[in-house]
């Protein structure tokens, strides 16, 4: 569906964001975070770990209530890993069963993001299918390829799919954050 028709079928209630690296994913889900605050979102987002040289050495997670883990780091050991950045899936659990998110109140969950990281865990695919199924809108940002998990996720016919650009990003807000405000009326 072009981005550009933001009428959509009743049942796609899910948006899924997706676009190249460092096209703007996180910055579009942390602005509509802030937008939605009235639905009091539950979920996470995700930041860069940067050295003192300005490069990136991992990725840590923000929840929307303020707390804080690593989910990848160069330094990090163990079997699971992405690139460089080994992945500490043991603590991603823990924070994913701290957080709740499919028995949260919230009716909105935002999640930056389904992607091979976050899919080393088994307790993520779960919550993220949980979530799908139930009654709640999600909007997370998801790899731009990816098989397996990333691959059914966006071919569920309750996802819609966006993909930021360069040229759309600006507008991406304020159209989106319109779209979920319609439908968390509801």
């Amino acid at each position: 569906m072009a981005v550009g028709n933001l009428k959509h079928a009743d049942h796609q209630r899910h948006l899924l964001i997706t676009g190249l690296p460092g096209v703007g994913k996180t910055t579009l889900i942390r602005e509509l975070a802030e937008r939605l605050a009235e639905y009091r979102p539950a979920g996470f987002y995700t930041e860069e770990i940067l050295n003192e040289r300005g490069i990136r050495e991992g990725f840590r997670l923000v929840t929307l209530c303020g707390r804080q883990l690593i989910l990848s780091h160069i330094q990090h050991p163990g079997p699971y890993r992405v690139g460089r950045y080994g992945v500490d899936v043991v603590e991603f659990e823990c924070l994913l069963e701290e957080l709740d998110l499919r028995d949260s109140l919230a009716p909105l969950i935002i999640i930056d993001e389904i992607g091979r990281m976050e899919c080393f865990s088994r307790r993520f695919v779960d919550v993220v299918t949980l979530l799908l199924d139930g009654p709640k809108t999600l909007v997370a940002t998801i790899a731009l390829k990816g098989e397996g998990f990333i691959r059914q996720v966006k071919q569920r016919p309750d996802c819609r799919l966006v993909t930021v650009t360069r040229e759309n990003r600006d507008r991406l807000p304020d159209e989106l954050a319109s779209e979920l405000q319609e439908r968390l009326r509801k």
